[in-house]
């Protein structure tokens, strides 16, 4: 588990808060979804929990050994890809996995064995005899991808690592997230991409000059974009507007009806046509629409202003 306890970063008088006040919990299994502007705060969050960077005030607790005064002890348990990998351009992946391994105490056999399968779990391991200044920057996320994971640490943290990558490596580290989510692991991702955000998540935290402004439940994912529901009825009368009126509110339009606001869950809504059917009513049209997760996003920090 990551504990970002009444996290505070202020770089300058002059500037501000760069991250003020933040509180959250990534509980083991869980992917927390971190969104918000350039500049909101995301990055800077991550770079403390990491270790890298010191806080002004507040702490972070890995498995509840806090970063700032047990660091040795809580970074063993985390992994960290950020979002511009930093790595020795003319080292080759072996050599440099096994500088980094030497942190956790691995034995020469279980080193060699635990990098080599790590390379093939990436897709690195027929590129394993070149310099890393020859990768691309997809193969050198796949690396920083295997150096996070040397340690199997239970927590991991993703800053931006689906940026520049084509739709093939987003898909590798989609499903690499998520193995390691079913494996228990508590994991922090951070992403402009909102769609693979609202994919993945069991949760999404929106930050936005430096302060949480929303955190979204699955729940509330799942109701996103089914605001609204256009149905087209031929048979239209006083008796449809009443039963329509038990799922929700409802407004004639120049296409037909809408059902705003649905009091009945997503999973549910085929009751609605089917109770329709029933009456006699013969429906034409039924479709869900609404706010998507980006359009949510800039409604939500458009109010928090």
């Amino acid at each position: 588990m990551i504990t970002i306890d009444n996290l505070t970063k202020v770089y300058s008088a002059r500037e501000g808060f760069a991250v003020e006040s933040l509180s959250l919990e990534i509980n083991d299994g869980e992917i927390l979804g971190f969104v918000g502007l350039n500049g909101a705060g995301k990055s800077t969050t991550i770079r403390i929990c990491a270790g890298v960077t010191l806080p002004t005030s507040g702490d972070v607790f890995i498995d509840g050994k806090s970063i700032s005064k047990e660091k040795t002890v809580a970074s063993r348990q985390l992994g960290w890809v950020p979002e511009l990998p930093n790595f020795e351009m003319n080292a080759k992946p072996i050599p440099l996995m096994k500088y980094f391994a030497g942190y956790y105490g691995l034995t020469n056999s279980q080193e060699e064995e635990h990098i080599n399968e790590l390379l093939k779990q990436v897709g690195l391991w027929q590129h394993r005899e070149k310099k890393l200044r020859a990768y691309s920057q997809g193969m050198k996320k796949r690396f920083s991808l295997a150096e996070s994971l040397i340690g199997d640490p239970n927590n991991l943290m993703f800053d931006e690592t689906l940026n520049g990558l084509d739709p093939e490596g987003v898909q590798f580290v989609r499903n690499l997230i998520i193995d390691q989510k079913k494996r228990g692991k508590a994991v922090l991702l951070s992403s402009h991409i909102l769609s693979e955000i609202e994919a993945v998540s069991d949760r999404i935290a929106i930050i936005h000059h430096g302060r949480l402004i929303k955190l979204l439940n699955r729940r509330e994912l799942n109701e996103l974009g089914h605001e609204k529901i256009s149905i087209e009825i031929d048979n239209f009368d006083d008796a449809a507007f009443n039963t329509l009126s038990k799922y929700g509110d409802v407004k004639q339009t120049s296409n037909g009806i809408m059902l705003t606001s649905p009091r009945i869950a997503k999973k549910d809504y085929p009751e609605i046509v089917a109770t329709l059917v029933n009456l006699g009513y013969k429906v034409r049209k039924f479709e869900a629409s609404g706010e998507s997760l980006e359009e949510y996003f800039f409604n939500t920090i458009g109010e928090s202003k």
